[in-house]
């Protein structure tokens, strides 16, 4: 794709120069590899203003930036000209966007980064991306209150896609239909931090790996909540606006998870650690700005891998193994301790002792 090969073209060094462009915009042509055989081209129309469009680009152009220019809405014959349907970045942040319509990104197909936030979306039309092999999408800063997981339906044939949908007004994310025509989204990160979900939603059966529900409402985990999520390599649940209770065996569906952030939460309860019961990978685990301070021994009982925990006020415990002032006898193993103090002794504290 696009957006990969240029990653890799940087390694190899760049060479900038200017070309002619619309007036108000800037051009800047990049060119990459050996004898400069490859180029890809940025255009740039950001606070110009809503008359800029539709805009004509140059014909090998790779990101447009039409970031802050009020533009209240965005359909096809706006993005439909020559230039646009080699377009691998479109940012349409900053705007006044209150709806899209559902061909709008249509003639895209190679677009794989879209930014459309800070704007006033309240909606999402049913398969808006699905033209489009989108591998990142940003949403957050709008307006929405209810989305459907099969919005994110993109032509990605697998590729990771990872959606931002922080700072928004959901209370309600529906899940994808079980016997839809299209395959689920491939959704690996997922951001829903700070918006109104009262409960974690139903996430079933997406390939998720990050997932962030930091700042919400939630009161509790039901059980059965992470259902379907056993990828899942991290998860957020930092400061949340409700009082959280903690059951035990609330993450049990989570049998691959290595960092747990609970972080932030003065509130939080908890039914003692059995609350982890079933994380046998996990590594990292913060509780900092939370009333629990659990014993260690009682973690490492519950976490056989946990390297450090972060507790209290700059206090962070780290995963210590003893190894004693003589040599192990044939078949022993050395003792495993959490070592806690404050955050500059534990950088600077051995691993061994």
């Amino acid at each position: 794709m696009l957006c990969t090969l240029f990653l890799l073209l940087l390694a190899l060094g760049t060479v900038q120069t200017t070309r002619p462009c619309f007036p108000g915009c800037q051009c800047e042509e990049e060119t990459f590899g050996l004898f400069d055989s490859f180029s890809l081209i940025r255009v740039d129309c950001s606070s110009l203003g809503p008359h800029i469009v539709p805009v004509p680009i140059p014909l090998d152009t790779a990101h447009l930036d039409l970031s802050s220019n009020r533009l209240e809405t965005v359909n096809e014959s706006v993005l439909g000209g020559p230039g646009y349907t080699t377009l691998a970045g479109l940012d349409l942040s900053h705007n006044l966007l209150t709806s899209i319509t559902p061909t709008a990104f249509s003639r895209l197909r190679y677009l794989e980064s879209l930014d459309l936030s800070h704007n006033g979306l309240a909606a999402l039309p049913a398969e808006v991306f699905t033209s489009s092999p989108l591998s990142d999408i940003n949403l957050s800063h709008n307006r929405l209150r209810e989305v459907s997981i099969s919005a994110f339906t993109t032509h990605s044939q697998g590729r990771a896609l990872h959606v931002d949908l922080s700072h928004n007004l959901i209370h309600r994310l529906l899940p994808y239909p079980a016997r839809a025509s299209l395959s689920a989204p491939t959704i690996q990160s997922l951001n829903l931090s700070w918006n109104r979900l009262r409960a974690v939603p139903n996430l079933r059966d997406l390939p998720l790996r990050y997932l962030s529900l930091d700042g919400n409402p939630l009161a509790t985990i039901n059980p059965g909540a992470f259902m379907g999520l056993a990828g899942l390599t991290h998860l957020s649940l930092a400061s949340l606006q409700g009082i959280l209770q903690l059951p035990p065996h609330g993450f049990r569906e989570l049998p691959g998870l290595q960092v747990l952030d609970l972080s932030g939460n003065p509130k939080l309860k908890w039914a003692g650690a059995e609350v982890f019961s079933g994380l046998g990978l996990l590594q990292e685990l913060d509780l900092s700005g939370s009333s629990l301070v659990p014993l260690p021994e009682t973690l490492l009982h519950h976490l056989p891998a946990l390297q450090s925990v972060s507790v209290g006020q700059d206090v962070q415990c780290r995963r210590l193994v003893r190894e004693g002032a003589y040599h192990r006898q044939p078949g022993s193993s050395p003792k495993v301790v959490l070592h806690c103090g404050d955050t500059q002794e534990s950088a600077r504290g051995p691993d061994i002792l």
